[in-house]
């Protein structure tokens, strides 16, 4: 059946602007790391996808080697897109990145330019796209100079392969020297992709006050920590199909009493508020006044529908928010 979207989808969503450009991104966005690989479905791929673009979520994000295997999650989001999304591709941000091991040999990996601006084709290729609206480096290379991988973005921008570019996993001070360069060559640095939650606080030793201070926006990735900030682990168990039972990234001995004890704290403090754990987690990220959005994964519609409701959250006290910092030292990973 034709896919026709809502027409109050954008009643749905609350939008912020991203840094200083004129760019608007939904407060939550659809990430396809996990679960639009060969390994899911595609019907359900395609359930989440009608959903989360009637719920308002115009962003979604990907990367090159999002899978299993690489190049999947392009691959399979491009028929999405020729399916459901062309008559409405005005009205999406696809972002994509490059950086991290995607094919073998010396040129598929790291912050080339020859790797970069390859990899942004071959993205375009599964996509079905002309350009994406984003494209990031998705981390930094220490042994390639900085000015040849932001060249790399700027030539993505020139060739309108790209409208706007981004960095992940960048600290203050590259991030600092990759938005100097880019000025330098008349292109603005949009974005940072860092990764961020209650557990997991690294942009907070610097990395927020240099986005403010340079205008540049941030969309956090796992802010539920991998489902840690969820309730699937609350009961001590490992469910045979969570991330934590493939230990992949996420592994049972993360779950120690320390962070049983947090997690059941935190736990109570959502159910008091109306929410659940995992809409705390990111009505908390979105506290952050840098915070753009936050980008979440979801395996099914009710999921999804759970984690977009955080958006309707009481604004955090400060009672609240000086428990949940003290708390959240305990159950860090």
């Amino acid at each position: 059946m034709k896919f026709r979207a809502s027409q109050d989808r954008y009643a749905q969503m609350k939008y912020r602007r991203t840094g200083k450009s004129g760019l608007l991104l939904p407060e939550i966005s659809l990430g396809l790391w996990h679960n639009f690989g060969a390994d899911h479905s595609f019907s359900s791929q395609r359930k989440v996808l009608r959903r989360a673009f009637d719920l308002g979520i115009t962003h979604f994000d990907l990367a090159n080697n999002y899978g299993p295997p690489y190049g999947a999650a392009e691959e399979n989001f491009g028929d999405h897109f020729n399916k459901d999304f062309r008559p409405y591709r005005d009205e999406l941000i696809i972002s994509t990145k490059a950086g991290y091991d995607m094919w073998d040999g010396p040129y598929g990996n790291w912050g080339s330019r020859k790797y970069l601006l390859a990899s942004l084709d071959q993205s375009l290729e599964r996509m079905d796209l002309d350009y994406v609206d984003i494209f990031y480096s998705h981390r930094f290379d220490p042994e390639t100079p900085l000015e040849e991988t932001m060249g790399a973005l700027a030539s993505a921008v020139r060739s309108g392969k790209a409208l706007y570019v981004g960095i992940s996993n960048y600290d203050p001070h590259q991030t600092s020297e990759a938005k100097r360069i880019l000025d330098e060559m008349g292109v603005p640095l949009l974005i940072h992709q860092p990764k961020y939650s209650m557990f997991v606080r690294t942009p907070e030793n610097g990395l927020f006050d240099t986005l403010g201070r340079l205008g540049v926006g941030s969309i956090v990735f796992s802010p539920l920590a991998q489902g840690l900030l969820t309730d699937r682990y609350l009961e001590g168990k490992v469910p045979k199909s969570s991330r934590a039972a493939k230990g992949k990234h996420l592994t049972p001995q993360k779950l120690s009493d320390e962070y049983m004890s947090a997690a059941k704290r935190l736990n109570e403090i959502a159910a008091a508020r109306g929410q659940s754990l995992a809409q705390l987690a990111i009505s908390w990220v979105l506290r952050q006044p840098t915070v753009t959005s936050a980008l979440i994964g979801a395996s099914s519609v009710k999921q999804l529908e759970q984690n977009h409701a955080a958006i309707d959250g009481k604004p955090l006290t400060p009672a609240e928010l000086e428990e949940l910092d003290a708390l959240a030292k305990h159950g860090m990973v």
